[in-house]
C-alpha cells in the first residue's frame, strides 16, 4: 500500500491481505476496497481519518501518515534521532546467543534469520496456519500474549499489529530492560510514540522514488522488487544522550 503527496513525499504500509480475501463478490468487494476512482486528489488530512477505521481503510491512513513523516524528515529533520539508511532492522536487533526472542507476527525474513542462527524463539501469532512445520512448536496464540511477551529479553514487533490495533497492550506487557524491535512499512518514519512506549529501534522504509514505488506496488511489487530501486530500508534509533 502506498501513497504519494503533491510534495514527492510518499509513505507505505502493509495491506491487509485478509481483509482483501473476503472480496468475492461486489459487494464485499466494495467494503474491502473501498477506494478506486476516489484517491486522487484527496486532501491528506481527510485521509488520516482512515485510521479510525479497519482493514484497507486504516492501511491507507497509515500510508497517508507515514507519507507526511516523510515529509516532515524532508523540511525540518527532527532532533534526537539516529537515522541509518540501508541498514535491517534485525540486524540493528543484535540479538545475542541465550537472549529470549518473541516475533510478534509471522514475518518470515526474521523467522529465518533467528533459525540460521540457532536462536531460540517464540511466535506470537493470530493464524498458526501460516507457519511452516518446524515453526508450530514455538507457536503460541492471542490468548498467551501478556505471558509470552513479558519473557522477551528482544521483542520482534511487525507493524501489522498497527492494523489490527495490538500494539499498545503488546508493548505495555514488555519487561523493563527488554529491547523492543518495531519493524515494518506500516511503521513509518516519526519514530517518537514508538520511543515513548520503550521501543528502542524503528525498522522500516523510505520512498526514494515516489512514482516508481507506486507503479511497482500497481503491478503487484513487493520488498523484492522494491528495495535499491525506489525504495531504502532504515533503522531509527533515540540518539545518545
Amino acid at each position: 500500500m502506498g501513497v504519494a503527496l503533491s510534495d514527492g513525499a510518499a509513505g507505505a504500509a502493509a495491506t491487509p491481505l485478509e481483509a482483501l480475501g473476503r472480496a468475492v463478490c461486489c459487494p464485499s468487494s466494495v467494503e474491502a476496497w473501498p477506494f478506486p476512482g476516489k484517491l486522487r486528489g484527496k486532501r491528506a488530512l481527510d485521509l488520516l481519518d482512515e485510521l479510525g477505521q479497519s482493514g484497507v481503510r486504516r492501511a491507507v491512513g497509515l500510508a497517508t501518515l507515514n507519507a507526511l513523516a516523510e515529509s516532515l524528515w524532508r523540511t525540518a529533520p527532527p532532533a534526537g534521532v539516529v537515522i541509518e539508511a540501508g541498514r535491517d532492522a534485525f540486524d540493528a536487533a543484535e540479538i545475542r546467543p541465550g537472549e529470549r526472542v518473541v516475533v510478534v507476527g509471522a514475518f518470515p525474513p526474521f523467522l529465518r534469520a533467528l533459525k540460521r542462527m540457532g536462536q531460540d524463539f517464540l511466535i506470537l501469532e493470530t493464524d498458526a496456519a501460516k507457519l511452516k512445520p518446524d515453526e508450530l512448536p514455538r507457536f503460541r496464540s492471542p490468548d498467551q500474549a501478556e505471558a509470552t511477551v513479558a519473557e522477551a529479553d528482544v521483542l520482534l514487533v511487525t507493524g501489522t499489529t498497527l492494523l489490527n490495533d495490538t500494539l499498545d497492550p503488546l508493548l505495555a506487557a514488555a519487561r523493563p530492560g527488554a529491547r523492543i524491535v518495531m519493524v515494518g512499512p506500516s511503521a513509518g518514519l516519526w519514530p517518537f510514540p514508538y520511543f515513548r512506549r520503550g521501543v528502542s529501534v524503528l525498522g522500516g522504509i523510505r520512498v526514494t522514488d515516489a512514482e516508481a514505488f507506486l507503479e511497482m506496488l500497481a503491478e503487484g511489487g513487493s520488498g523484492y522488487h522494491l528495495f535499491g530501486r525506489s525504495a531504502e530500508k532504515v533503522v531509527l534509533r533515540p540518539a545518545a544522550d
